[in-house]
């Protein structure tokens, strides 16, 4: 709560920030106007990306001097607590000064154990720890070059928003009552249908189940299918969220290193014989692009099939393939029915559409439905008409083929940049599927930094670029900087290119 007004204290009132000047106390008006602002840009309640008063507006506030207010506010921007935007006014900084400072002592690699972590905070289990250090920060913000952020002004929204009304301005007793544990019947069909003719798929509606998204997809087969303390492949470099949901089922990841033909099953025998589930993501590897080879994947149905293991598919961005053929899924080659396919829509059409969604083998799919409905009931059902219509009407095929070769132009035009301004920093070779490209630390940059130091230069200057050592568990086997491209205009890449030349040079 702001403090009580007095002779000689004064607050801001508490729709701007909670701010006092102390008159008795020995220290300057600026100083203490400064340790208050820093403080509460530190503690979060200044947020960053919030926005101050003007200079004049809070010496006013404050019934001090405006130079009180300018020689405190120029204090933070030296120090990069603040940053102005021409016309606009002042806001917190989207990169903190002690951010910077611990960008290179942070290790975000899917290991746990790898960071030393401060005492744990009351009442966390060892396990509930191990998925605070997954985390890696808050939601992605909208810099260039962020990963995973689709291009979210080309979707057609008074298209869905009419496709919502034509659901819910009279709802059926089907829609409001509760649902089926494994979705709505006609998207299951659709995803289906969608599946088998897109992706080689084999299935009926049947193996299809709903789900939030990909993290609950695995997390439903892991439960079901694996006992606590089973092991289970981890494609290394690799996505760290797919750790969370593995470790809540008491399994134990295993990082396999993956080489130029996918997950080394060599390497997987040698550090896990015992494995019970591989996760892959054979069509287009994350982050380093690679396509798991056809020998691969057959040795690595064989391997499922002889132990009874089980492998998780998670195709999540096969939509974007740029150039020959779309690649059939792992799933298609199963004869044994060993695999679980995964997919989502979160970057195919917005991120806050939380749907996904299951195929299992038919074998087990009734069972995995009713594990679904004993652990959460039913998924929402608010937008699955919807998206269901979207199938069936043939807009979803559509915006397919629209941000394809939107994707695509964009890609093109970030190596035309890249080969004008970084080509004796970064290594950039276009990619024939996905939404970022890896660009490789030179040899003459690596010999100056590492790729997080890379990074935190490139976020200094306003763009993220995650370095590719943070994807590793234990030694980094490759320095390079993750490039997102979707959610960049091409009138915005080169100047963004620019920037990120200028910021390593």
């Amino acid at each position: 709560m702001p403090a009580p007004r007095s002779n000689n204290r004064r607050s801001l009132s508490a729709s701007l920030v909670s701010l006092t000047l102390d008159r008795a106390d020995p220290g300057s008006l600026q100083d203490q106007l400064y340790d208050q602002l820093r403080e509460l840009i530190l503690s979060g309640r200044l947020a960053v990306g919030a926005r101050l008063p003007s200079t004049r507006a809070l010496a006013r506030e404050l019934a001090c001097s405006r130079n009180t207010t300018v020689n405190a506010y120029d204090r933070l921007f030296a120090e990069g607590y603040l940053e102005s935007q021409a016309g606009s006014g002042t806001y917190v900084s989207g990169v903190l000064p002690e951010d910077l400072l611990r960008t290179s002592n942070q290790d975000s690699s899917m290991n746990p154990e790898s960071t030393p972590r401060p005492d744990r905070p009351m009442g966390l289990s060892s396990r509930g720890e191990s998925f605070v250090s997954l985390r890696q920060g808050g939601p992605p913000d909208l810099a260039a070059f962020t990963l995973g952020v689709p291009e979210i002004g080309s979707f057609p929204f008074e298209l869905w928003a009419r496709l919502l009304t034509r659901t819910w301005r009279r709802p059926t007793s089907e829609l409001w009552r509760p649902g089926d544990a494994a979705g709505h019947g006609p998207l299951r069909e659709a995803i289906a249908q969608y599946v088998r003719a897109a992706r080689a798929v084999e299935c009926d509606w049947r193996q299809v189940i709903i789900t939030s998204g990909a993290q609950l997809g695995l997390s439903l087969a892991a439960q079901c299918l694996l006992d606590p303390g089973d092991k289970v492949w981890v494609e290394n470099p690799g996505y760290a969220g797919l750790h969370g949901p593995l470790l809540a089922a008491g399994l134990v990841p295993v990082p396999v290193p993956v080489d130029d033909q996918g997950l080394s099953l060599e390497d997987g025998l040698a550090r896990a014989p015992d494995a019970k589930m591989a996760v892959v993501t054979p069509s287009h590897h994350y982050p380093l692009g690679t396509v798991m080879s056809l020998p691969r994947r057959l040795a690595l149905l064989d391997w499922a099939r002889d132990r009874s293991a089980w492998i998780l598919e998670d195709d999540y961005d096969s939509e974007y393939r740029y150039a020959g053929r779309p690649l059939s899924a792992l799933q298609g080659l199963d004869r044994a029915g060993r695999v679980i396919y995964i997919g989502s829509f979160s970057k195919v059409l917005f991120p806050a559409l939380r749907l996904g969604y299951v195929v299992a083998p038919l074998e087990i799919s009734e069972f995995l439905v009713q594990a679904r409905a004993a652990l959460e009931d039913h998924p929402s059902t608010v937008a699955q008409p919807a998206l269901a219509a979207f199938f069936a009407e043939g807009h979803f095929a559509a915006h397919i083929r629209r941000m394809r070769r939107l994707y695509a132009s964009r890609q093109a035009c970030l190596v035309r940049a890249a080969e004008a301004h970084l080509s004796d920093l970064l290594v950039l070779k276009p990619d024939e599927a996905g939404l970022h490209l890896l660009a490789r630390l030179s040899a003459p940059l690596a010999l100056r930094m590492d790729d997080q130091t890379a990074s935190a230069k490139a976020r200094r200057a306003g763009i993220v670029a995650p370095a590719l050592s943070r994807f590793y568990s234990g030694a980094t086997g490759g320095q390079g900087l993750l490039l997102g491209y979707a959610g960049v205009s091409e009138t915005e890449i080169p100047e963004k290119v620019r920037i990120l030349a200028e910021a390593l040079g």
